[in-house]
């Protein structure tokens, strides 16, 4: 125990005489004095003993100096300058007394982040780190957007998406790392001609993106015309200019999916167009460095190519077309080809080509619509590319029928575009047709559904389907 020497002498009221309440506080605060210098002793002893600074020894013949001894008595007790009680909120500076100055612990925390910006963390770290952590974002949980809000998104991105524009990046191209080689002034200005046409004369139909950082690369993307298996549909092609163009025609390769859905096309990609030189030709159907450009391309492949036939454009084929067989072989192949189109549009859906995200996203929100309506057409015996009635159309047809009454012939007439035309060419549409077609009906429907397409009519009669079954 720490031994104290006081004189009796400088403490007048601890002589005799005292009350025996004056006593009692004294004594109280000797106690309290005692355990303050006990728990400094432990907080000395607790340190490293290497660390000379704020080590203490224990010393039995301390004296408390003259102040000390009056703070005592005063009930005061004055703790060192680092010891700082838990309890305790703060420390003030009484120079800054009565300051506006305010801690900001965002602006803190951010000081302290900047210092680790270049440092390396093991993962979880900046999770239990406050300065740390990122600040909450529009995205964070809490401020999810509604689907209202993002098929609101989808259709303004849509609806402002440019027919022909220029990227800096083109890194999932087909042609991108295939350099071009060595290009000169000339192989510029043509490539700027040709960009130049498209930006003004595309159709409607045609999308195209081109690159800054390569003139070389060009993606296109074309959506198939009515009236043909291929309708609704997006084609999406990559094409490079080689150094020889103009005096060669560009290289163009189509995104198949591993589908060949015209003959044409091919599994692998191949276009097979007499305008590329992948094709023998004649005349002007060759590739002219003085006249042929990149917007004939297309067009040729969007009108030659994505027909209402396709099956005659096989070489030596369109010697069938004139007679039945050829036809009800045409039918069949149109209703593979459609199939693979609706394939095609998954593809598009799942995985949308680079810089196309908008355009794929708000094409099919805005026709998912009436692809689902063809695809139940198609399965109800009509033929693929037919025209598909308008809801108002089917209603007034059904409400004449009915008007004539049951027993009318005029009420089980089948329509112009059902199997009967192809029954009387012998044909039979096999089972298969529509158990694929059922499949891929439901999984249009799922991706048309997250896009916000108005599908409200099919999803009804689903649940409605299905609620027997659950019964």
């Amino acid at each position: 125990p720490l031994d104290f020497a006081m004189d009796a002498s400088e403490y007048p009221h601890m002589q005799g005489g005292a009350s025996s309440s004056s006593s009692s506080c004294r004594a109280a605060d000797a106690a309290a004095w005692d355990a303050v210098q006990q728990q400094k002793r432990q907080r000395c002893q607790g340190s490293s003993s290497g660390d000379k600074v704020g080590s203490c020894t224990e010393n039995n013949s301390f004296k408390a100096s003259e102040a000390e001894r009056q703070n005592f008595d005063s009930g005061e007790i004055e703790e060192e300058d680092y010891y700082i009680d838990d309890e305790d909120e703060g420390c003030y500076d009484d120079d800054n007394e009565g300051s506006d100055y305010e801690f900001d612990e965002s602006d803190f925390n951010q000081q302290l982040a900047d210092k680790f910006d270049d440092l390396d963390l093991p993962p979880g770290v900046e999770a239990s780190v406050p300065w740390l952590q990122k600040a909450a974002t529009d995205d964070g949980p809490g401020n999810f957007k509604s689907m209202s809000e993002i098929e609101d998104e989808i259709g303004k991105k849509y609806k402002f998406f440019k027919q022909f524009d220029t990227v800096e990046d083109f890194s999932d191209h087909h042609y991108a790392n295939k350099p071009v080689g060595k290009t000169g002034k000339e192989w510029t200005k043509r490539i700027q001609h040709d960009w130049k046409l498209l930006e003004n004369d595309l159709p409607a139909s045609i999308y195209v993106r081109v690159s800054e950082n390569r003139m070389d690369l060009l993606r296109a993307v074309m959506i198939g015309p009515q009236g043909t298996p291929y309708h609704d549909g997006l084609f999406f092609f990559d094409a490079q200019f080689p150094a020889s163009y103009p005096a060669s025609p560009p290289i163009v390769y189509y995104h198949s999916g591993g589908l060949r859905l015209n003959p044409n096309l091919y599994a692998c990609g191949k276009v097979c167009l007499s305008l590329l030189g992948t094709w023998e030709g004649h005349g002007c159907e060759k590739w002219n460095s003085a006249h042929s450009t990149m917007l004939q391309v297309l067009i040729s492949i969007q009108a030659l190519v994505l027909n209402e036939k396709p099956y005659f454009n096989e070489p030596g084929y369109e010697t069938y077309a004139n007679n039945a067989s050829g036809q009800r072989t045409a039918l069949e192949y149109n209703d593979t080809t459609f199939q693979y189109s609706c394939r095609t549009m998954l593809y598009s859906l799942r995985r949308a080509p680079q810089h196309f995200e908008d355009l794929v996203a708000g094409h099919f929100r805005e026709r998912g619509r009436a692809i689902l309506a063809a695809c139940k057409y198609y399965m109800e015996g009509n033929k693929v590319g037919s025209i598909v009635p308008d809801e108002d159309d089917e209603d007034k047809e059904l409400e004449s029928a009915n008007a004539e009454g049951s027993s009318s012939s005029s009420a089980v007439k089948p329509k112009n575009n059902q199997v009967d035309l192809r029954a009387g060419a012998g044909v039979v549409r096999p089972a298969s047709f529509k158990t694929n077609m059922e499949v891929l009906f439901e999984e249009l429907l799922m991706e048309f559904n997250v896009k916000g397409a108005d599908t409200k009519k099919f999803c009804a009669v689903k649940l409605k389907k299905s609620q027997p079954a659950a019964a």
